[in-house]
């Protein structure tokens, strides 16, 4: 089979980041951030499109300037097990911090939410960017980067090793002979690491995709170790053409390094088409999207993100970007210090560097469809992503690509004409894994 494009789906909600006034638009629900039919409608949508996956970010930290979606939204998990119940093929991913979780509850949260939706679970691992989320889990500070990411490694180690307790034919449930379950298949964990000690096992069975899929979204050099170790889909960052193709491409020489099959990782990059009836209609929506998000105190407050939410209203505007490098060192790094070694390369002040979080930049996949169909090709074919994390405004947006830019997609052979399975694994190409333990008795056999 030829290489073919996966799409995924990103709620936004009443609006995040970049999406400030899109709770004012009268298309879009004031609740619909922690409207259960919101979700169950956007995954049914994109069902019918055929997508991969409906993708839930998540974060456990916030003040009265973050975007209207971070104030008031479902926990993911909860979120996505009841989307499950009105879905048949769609995965399910959902965020969840390694760092303010135990490995074991995650893994069980996950493995059910594997159970309910028949195979079609996917856990994002995150870190945590924001460095507030540690007051909420009674730490005085936010974890160092190293570890984080070590914490991170270790986590899903140790949910892999619990989603194998069982073999897949521990349960034979016969009932003549009065045996439920056979104990040589239950296997306990009994790990014991830098960061966790968990005995286990999990009380709860292989699903049919074998173990939830594992998502990561790294950009720092920490970031992509992990995802090259552990991650079978990216959610990667975008960018231009040529720093989606050096990511990927990255990705893929890390993932190799490991001994890993590069084919099976899937790469998403972040995509926000704009879609209308003519190119011209289109880069003017694109342009009245900007004008109505484009919000100076708001941008202000993101750049605050990024150093551990901190309010930069206490400076000065129009002096010197302040000296802030240590309040980043646990938080966004990665962004903090591009946004800092800009403001001194070209001398910046404040006022100018949250103006420059402001600046229009103009997205690759903006035009009538064909227009759109044609970019989405041209990246695709150079080699940028394996698929694209897609996030709309309104529903009347999600149908202008659906209804426009897929059938184009469709008629070239680059996107699906019907699911290839019942699982995400299954839709995504990737292998069901193993159960290390009927490997290790196999090996025993011969």
């Amino acid at each position: 089979m030829s290489r073919r494009i996966h799409l995924a789906l990103h709620p936004y909600g009443v609006g995040g980041p970049g999406q400030h006034g899109l709770w004012k638009d009268p298309r879009v629900a004031k609740n619909a951030s922690i409207d259960i039919n919101y979700y169950i409608r956007q995954a049914q949508a994109a069902e019918h499109a055929l997508f991969d996956a409906l993708f839930v970010v998540d974060s456990q930290f916030i003040n009265a300037t973050y975007p209207a979606h971070y104030l008031n939204r479902l926990e993911p998990l909860t979120l996505l097990s009841a989307v499950a119940t009105h879905t048949r093929h769609i995965g399910l991913v959902g965020t969840a911090s390694s760092t303010y979780n135990s490995p074991f509850n995650l893994a069980r949260r996950f493995a059910s939410l594997d159970h309910i939706s028949g195979g079609r679970a996917g856990w994002n691992v995150v870190t945590s960017f924001d460095t507030g989320t540690s007051r909420n889990y009674g730490l005085d500070e936010h974890l160092d980067y190293a570890t984080r990411y070590g914490r991170a490694l270790e986590s899903v180690q140790v949910a892999r090793g619990l989603w194998d307790s069982y073999e897949d034919d521990a349960f034979p449930a016969d009932v003549e002979r009065g045996v439920f379950l056979d104990p040589a298949k239950l296997h306990a964990l009994d790990h014991a690491g830098e960061h966790f000690k968990v005995a286990g096992p999990l009380n709860l069975s292989r699903s049919p995709q074998g173990q939830p899929v594992i998502f990561q979204a790294g950009v720092s050099e920490e970031g992509r170790d992990l995802a090259a170790r552990v991650a079978e889909g990216i959610y990667a960052p975008g960018g231009s053409l040529t720093q989606a193709r050096e990511y990927y491409a990255d990705i893929k020489k890390r993932t190799a390094a490991y001994g890993r099959d590069p084919e099976h990782i899937k790469i998403f990059l972040h995509g926000g088409p704009v879609v209308a009836a003519t190119d011209e209609a289109a880069l003017r929506r694109e342009r009245e999207i900007f004008e109505e998000d484009n919000d100076f105190d708001r941008n202000l407050a993101l750049l605050g993100r990024s150093f551990g939410a901190y309010d930069f209203r206490v400076h000065d505007l129009d002096a010197p970007f302040p000296d802030v490098a240590h309040l980043a060192e646990n938080g966004g790094r990665t962004g903090a210090v591009k946004i800092i070694e800009r403001a001194a390369a070209k001398n910046l002040t404040l006022r100018q560097v949250a103006e420059s979080l402001g600046e229009f930049r103009r997205s690759p996949f903006v035009g009538a469809p064909g227009t759109v169909a044609d970019r989405i090709e041209e990246w695709f074919g150079a080699g940028a992503f394996d698929g694209i994390n897609l996030a709309f405004r309104t529903d009347e947006d999600l149908n202008l690509f659906v209804d426009g830019v897929v059938p184009i997609l469709r008629e070239r052979g680059l996107f699906r004409t019907a699911y290839e399975a019942d699982t995400l694994r299954g839709n995504l190409g990737l292998p069901v894994p193993a159960n290390r333990h009927t490997d290790a008795r196999r090996l025993v056999r011969n």
